[in-house]
Parts: structure tokens; C-alpha cells; sequence
């Protein structure tokens, strides 16, 4: 009864009701300005709350979280510019729909699929926290370079055409997120004894200038075309469309809420598996992926938000944050006289009822945000290209800059949006790169880590996987994805089930 009443603290008070709303309200705009990251605003939002009751400064500090990490999926569907990272896979079937003229329905989709997936990681961090976050305690570092190789290797899923050239792409997204001094030994890589790379690339002004200027470019060849009209007549998805993909949705959310619960990783990681695992279970989509498939939005949508409930599984059991707001969070409890960890969730578990009473609420908000105020938004869409074109510059420009505050990030977003463009004019997936960059230090650091906890031993190392279940899973999940994407796979099945795959 008592953990009840502290789940309901927050609808009992209006008080601490608004903040949550306000909260989520100013998340989705902080979220859907590409470089306005929602780390940013948690971080900014400690300065203002220190001095604050610790029930009031977290209530709108999950707010912010939850409407953040949705909020990223507006601008990537209405103008192929990603708020966060974790809405490029959203991109890659959003804004196709939206050229052709369906920008309503696919924000209808992701809102409500990204509500699905919030609550089904609310329900595990609510259900099964103890559980989860021993199994993500369980991860070594040669765990974590492997899942770092099955998400480079989700390349063939972002590709949409030469596997050749996203192979291309994600190495080279690889090799600008080596760029700068190693965290280990603080020797300069790929620096060419210039200070100005010595800091390394940032990966935001790189997906900003990939997906935002690229975009601009090209829509410069088509500056007299006249804009698409939106259909916004139904909004809100019908049952049977949410039924027919509730089964997706809740194979995603999964993903999402174990990604998430590990530290270290986050809900893009999450948002682009996700993707990738509705590439390979879905036989019949109503579109091709890439083209504007409905999967293509579901996946990720609800990976991203069910990761939002992951990462406070290690955060609020263990003290161990699972991404970069979470980190800030522990921060915030830490100012507020609070100790997350085991000793939280025994000495004040009322905390531990508050924080799901907020999620739960912070996720009803979001539903009802994120479905008022699509009629206004479409209208970007159907904008002249000639106002069009220089809004996206503009939005480019300050995102790229709010990133750290710094020009040089603003130069590098310009040089990657040219380069980016000539990819695209050439035929050269731009989601490889972004995925390279995500995944180049998870992989390296790991890799290193792995290898020097066995003594530098290459031996030892194998052993390890073999004999470690864990290690072995992922290992063999590595070879099969890996042999599914060969032509002599495709040959076998269809010598086998007599057809294509």
C-alpha cells in the first residue's frame, strides 16, 4: 500500500503534475532542434533545481527525458534531419512518407508506438529491475565489443542498395570516430597534428551536416517543385493497424529496454538493432524498408523509448547510469542528499515508486502532446522550397553550434553536409556512417579493455568467449548475422525453400 501511495504521489499533486508536463512539452521541442540534445537540458535544468524540493526537480528533469527522446522523431520525419541520434533510423522511413504526402499518419504512428514502448520499459523497470540489471551486470568487455561488432554490422540493414558502399560508409564513419587522442594512452590519431582535431569530431555536428545540409542541397535541384500537400484527415492509427504491429512492437521494446539497461550504450544503439530486427522478421511489409514502411517506424520508436525505462534499471538499483541523462540524474540525487544504488531501493524506496509514478505520467503526456499539434507541424512540409531550403540551413547552423558551443563544430557540419550531398548524388548510404561513428569508440575501447584484462592474449581472449554462455550467445549471433549477408546464404535458401531471400 505504501508503494502504491508513492506511485501516486505525482497525480495527487498539481504541483508536481504541471512540472511534469511542462516538462515533457519543453522536452519534445528540445528534442526535435537537432543539436539541443536533451542531456543538454537535464544538464542546464540542475543549476536552476539545486535549491529546489528533490520531488519538483525530478519530476521535471523526467519530463524533459521522456519528451526528449521522442521529440528527435518530428524533425527526421518532416525534414530528414534527426533531433538526436536516436531518430535516424526513424528518418530513413519517416521522411520518405512524408514526400508522399503521409507526414501526419507517420507521426500518428510513431507517437503512439513510441507510448507502447515507453510503457512496456516502465513495466519492466517496475517488475523485473533486480533481475534486468543483474543480467546487464553480467556483461564483460569483450561482451560489449561483440555487441558493438552486431551493430556494425547492421550495415546491410541501412544500406538500402550496394552493400559495398555502406561497407564503405560505416568504415568510414569508423575512422572519424577514432579522430582525436586516445582515451587510453592520449596519443593523437588521425589528427595530422592539427589542435583542431585533437578534441576528436563531434558525432552530432556530423549527423546534423550528413542528414540537414546534405538535405538542402538536394532540395536546391528541385527549388521550383511544388511541395507536397499532406493528408492529415486521420491522425490517430486505427486498432487494427496498432494490433497488427503490437507483436513488433513489443519484440523492440524488448531490445530497447536490454540495450538500455546496459551502461554505456543508449537508445540510438537501441532504435537502430530494433530496425534491423524488423528487416529481418517482417517478410511482407506494405512498402520495401527505406521507401516509407510502417515497421520501419515502429521498430524504433519503441526501442528508443522502451530504452528510456532501461536505463533506469541499473541507474536506480545498481548507481550504475545507463546513458548520459541517467548519469545527470544520479548527479541531481546526489545534490538532493540522496545515494543511488541498492542502498536507495531499501533505505527509500518511496523515491524508487516516484521516479515510475513520473515515467508513467511523463509517457501519458507525451501521447497527448505528441498527437496535438501535427496539423501545424505538417504545414513545414508544405512549405516553398525557396523558405523551405533555408530553414533547414538555419536549424543546421544552430544545432551544430549549440553542440558545444564552439564554430569549429559548425565548419566541420558544413564540410560533412557537402560531402554528404556528393554521397547521396552518388548513391552512398549516409546511415552507415552516422552507425560507424555511434559504435567506433564502444568498439575500440572495449576491444582494448577485453584484451588487456587477458594479459594481452589472444588465446585467452577466444577461451573466454567460448567458455563464458553469454560471450558464446553473441559470438554465434555475430557469425549467423554475419553469413546471412553473404550471397552464398541467399544461394542455400533458395535452394531450400526453392526461393529469393
Amino acid at each position: 500500500m505504501t508503494a502504491l501511495m508513492d506511485f501516486l504521489l505525482v497525480f495527487s499533486q498539481p504541483q508536481l503534475l504541471l512540472l511534469v508536463g511542462v516538462g515533457t512539452f519543453a522536452g519534445i521541442y528540445v528534442g526535435a532542434i537537432p543539436g539541443l540534445s536533451v542531456t543538454m537540458a537535464v544538464s542546464i535544468l540542475i543549476s536552476f533545481t539545486f535549491s529546489w524540493d528533490v520531488y519538483p526537480a525530478i519530476s521535471l528533469m523526467i519530463g524533459i527525458y521522456m519528451g526528449g527522446v521522442y521529440g528527435g522523431s518530428r524533425t527526421a520525419i518532416l525534414l530528414n534531419i534527426p533531433g538526436a541520434p536516436s531518430a535516424i533510423a526513424t528518418a530513413l522511413d519517416g521522411y520518405p512518407m512524408a514526400q508522399r504526402g503521409e507526414a501526419g499518419t507517420a507521426i500518428g504512428v510513431t507517437t503512439v508506438m513510441s507510448f507502447i514502448g515507453g510503457f512496456v520499459g516502465i513495466g519492466v523497470l517496475a517488475l523485473a529491475a533486480p533481475f534486468v540489471s543483474d543480467f546487464a551486470l553480467k556483461f564483460q568487455p569483450r561482451d560489449y565489443m561483440l555487441l558493438a561488432i552486431l551493430g556494425i554490422l547492421l550495415v546491410g540493414s541501412l544500406s538500402q542498395g550496394s552493400l559495398v558502399k555502406g561497407i564503405f560508409a560505416g568504415a568510414l564513419g569508423l575512422a572519424i570516430g577514432a579522430v582525436g587522442r586516445d582515451p587510453l594512452t592520449f596519443a593523437e590519431r588521425f589528427t595530422f597534428d592539427l589542435r583542431l582535431m585533437e578534441g576528436g569530431i563531434s558525432f552530432i555536428a556530423v549527423m546534423i551536416g550528413m542528414f540537414g545540409v546534405s538535405e538542402a542541397l538536394l532540395q536546391l535541384h528541385h527549388v521550383d517543385k511544388t511541395a507536397v500537400r499532406q493528408k492529415i484527415s486521420r491522425i490517430v492509427p486505427s486498432l487494427s493497424t496498432v494490433k497488427k504491429h503490437l507483436p513488433l512492437s513489443l519484440q523492440t521494446s524488448t531490445i530497447g529496454v536490454v540495450i538500455g539497461a546496459l551502461p554505456g550504450t543508449g537508445g540510438d544503439i537501441a532504435a537502430l538493432m530494433a530496425y534491423d530486427h524488423a528487416k529481418r522478421v517482417t517478410k511482407e511489409p506494405e512498402r520495401p524498408f527505406g521507401e516509407g514502411a510502417i515497421e520501419g517506424l515502429v521498430a524504433p520508436e519503441t526501442a528508443n523509448n522502451a530504452a528510456v525505462g532501461g536505463a533506469f534499471i541499473p541507474m536506480m538499483t545498481l548507481g550504475i547510469p545507463g546513458d548520459a541523462v541517467t548519469a545527470i540524474m544520479i548527479g541531481a540525487l546526489f545534490i538532493h542528499g540522496l545515494n543511488p544504488g541498492p542502498m536507495l531501493m531499501i533505505d527509500q524506496p518511496d523515491m524508487f515508486w516516484f521516479i515510475v509514478g513520473c515515467l508513467v505520467t511523463a509517457n501519458c503526456f507525451m501521447l497527448l502532446f505528441g498527437l496535438t499539434g501535427i496539423r501545424v507541424f505538417t504545414k513545414i512540409v508544405e512549405m516553398p522550397r525557396s523558405v523551405m531550403i533555408p530553414l533547414i540551413m538555419l536549424l543546421s547552423i544552430v544545432g551544430a553550434f549549440a553542440v558545444n558551443n564552439s564554430i569549429t563544430d559548425v565548419y566541420w557540419m558544413l564540410g560533412f553536409g557537402v560531402f554528404g550531398y556528393f554521397m547521396r548524388h552518388y548513391g552512398y548510404p549516409l546511415g552507415p556512417v552516422i552507425l560507424g561513428v555511434i559504435l567506433s569508440r564502444l568498439l575500440d575501447d572495449n576491444w582494448r579493455r577485453a584484451i588487456i584484462s587477458e594479459r594481452e592474449d589472444l588465446g585467452r581472449f577466444f577461451e573466454g568467449i567460448v567458455t563464458s554462455p553469454l560471450s558464446l550467445v553473441l559470438f554465434v549471433a555475430v557469425i549467423l548475422i554475419f553469413v546471412s549477408q553473404t550471397p552464398v546464404w541467399r544461394w542455400g535458401k533458395a535452394r531450400i525453400f526453392g526461393k529469393e531471400a
